[in-house]
């Protein structure tokens, strides 16, 4: 690949295969069919497909917050049991795609930004200096 098909981002082939992907992995999380997860309520947000789409990124997060690596932990253990199971719903797919699980660190990332913009420091440069009111 050139560095121009780098720069572009996912084709929207990549994009609607991995909503398929995403999809697939709610409904089968909504089912309960995944013993590894146990009592956790967790949340699919994005699935990444590599160009070749042989493999899948799930990134996941749980509702309520807390400590998402355990379960990422388990979900990559089971991952192969995770794909077997995701077969039916992905049957006309030529290929099926490995399943990687990451913890999904967009909202701790949204909430560090909302702590910036709300410090004294940037709230100070909002200010218009000659009449105190916001720019």
């Amino acid at each position: 690949m050139t560095t121009n098909e780098h720069a572009r981002g996912p084709s929207q082939r990549q994009l609607r295969v991995g909503e398929v992907v995403r999809h697939a992995l709610v409904d089968l999380i909504r089912k309960g069919d995944l013993p590894a997860l146990g009592d956790s309520l967790i949340s699919v947000t994005e699935v990444a497909m590599t160009p070749d789409l042989k493999l899948a990124t799930a990134y996941v997060s749980l509702l309520g917050g807390g400590d998402a690596a355990p379960v990422v932990e388990a979900l990559n253990a089971h991952s192969r049991f995770i794909r077997g199971r995701l077969t039916p719903a992905l049957a006309r797919m030529k290929t099926m795609p490995k399943v990687r699980f990451r913890a999904d660190t967009s909202f701790d990332n949204y909430r560090r930004i909302d702590e910036l913009l709300a410090s004294p420091a940037v709230a100070r440069d909002l200010v218009d200096d000659e009449d105190g009111e916001s720019k």
